[in-house]
């Protein structure tokens, strides 16, 4: 994880070199984001994978929390889930932040979000009120905290929208996230999806692939999708198709720098069809196709289809 040399939420400024820490550190994973969207689960994902997860931690503690740990080699990587009980939440974390950039240590900080139907859904499943709904509705305590969460959202070294995760597909993005690659500078995702499930709340861009013939309606290439030969040969057989990937793939090189220069580690590009089964996908896999030099430039590419398989 490279290091910012401004504080938490500022972009480097110009000019301004962005270093890698001292070697020996231990890694940090800053693990918020809304009430109900999956915190805990992430972190018990982490923990499976070796981490030392610490839970409800106040934002002061965790520089003490990197103290403790900094000498156990059975803790050489840390994870702590913070959420919004403090009433000084987002200043206390930008602090604790700081403290750890400047010290040496390696912080990212993993949003975890959910749609306000899906988090609507789960605080209906369990009972349970809204840590900040007060006297009012649900409804009302969860907008209140993504208000209060729109500046962390956005400084966020990655955000996982789990509104359409299930506990496997939240166990596998983690994985790819969070895997031990120092060699590896910016992880791109390119993911399919569909347009009738959601607008992924984790992407950095997304593409609208519903200008292009739907094979759905032909009766013969419904059972198939974008990765068998039929459906791709449909949608890459079209001249449109094949100019929109060709900018396509101009636009996210252009991005891939960008994000180098800047330290970024993460970029995902989100390509949407109706149902996310015949034309995102095999656009995602042409695209996966063609960029798949990039990875002589210390870049992770990975494609996959958030609504494959979905009625």
């Amino acid at each position: 994880m490279t290091l910012r040399s401004t504080e938490p939420g500022q972009a480097p400024r110009e000019g301004t070199p962005v270093h890698d820490p001292p070697p020996g550190r231990n890694e940090v994973v800053i693990l918020t984001g809304m009430s109900g969207a999956g915190r805990t689960t992430a972190g018990d994902v982490l923990e499976d994978r070796g981490w030392y997860v610490v839970d409800n931690l106040p934002p002061t503690m965790i520089p003490s929390l990197m103290k403790v740990t900094e000498d156990d080699p059975k803790r050489q990587k840390v994870a702590a889930i913070v959420d919004v009980r403090s009433r000084d939440f987002t200043v206390e974390l930008a602090r604790a932040l700081k403290l750890l950039t400047t010290s040496g240590w390696r912080p990212r900080v993993v949003f975890v979000d959910a749609s306000d139907e899906a988090l609507v859904r789960r605080f209906d499943a369990v009972r349970r009120p809204h840590p900040l709904q007060g006297e009012g509705l649900l409804l009302d305590g969860i907008r209140r905290e993504r208000r209060m969460l729109a500046q962390l959202h956005s400084d966020a070294d990655v955000i996982v929208d789990t509104s359409n995760y299930n506990v496997h597909q939240l166990t596998a993005k983690i994985d790819s996230l969070l895997s031990a690659d120092d060699a590896v500078r910016l992880r791109l995702a390119l993911m399919s999806f569909g347009f009738k499930y959601g607008i992924p709340l984790d992407a950095d861009v997304v593409l609208d692939l519903r200008f292009l013939p739907n094979p759905y309606w032909d009766p013969e290439l419904r059972p198939y999708t974008g990765k068998d030969a039929a459906v791709r040969d449909f949608v890459l057989g079209q001249q449109l198709a094949v100019d929109y990937l060709a900018h396509a793939e101009q636009l996210i090189r252009v991005a891939v720098q960008g994000y180098l220069l800047e330290g970024r580690r993460y970029f995902t590009v989100a390509l949407g069809c109706t149902g996310g089964k015949h034309r995102s996908v095999a656009a995602a896999e042409e695209l996966a196709r063609r960029l798949s030099d990039i990875t002589d430039l210390g870049a992770q590419l990975t494609a996959f289809h958030r609504d494959l398989g979905r009625e």
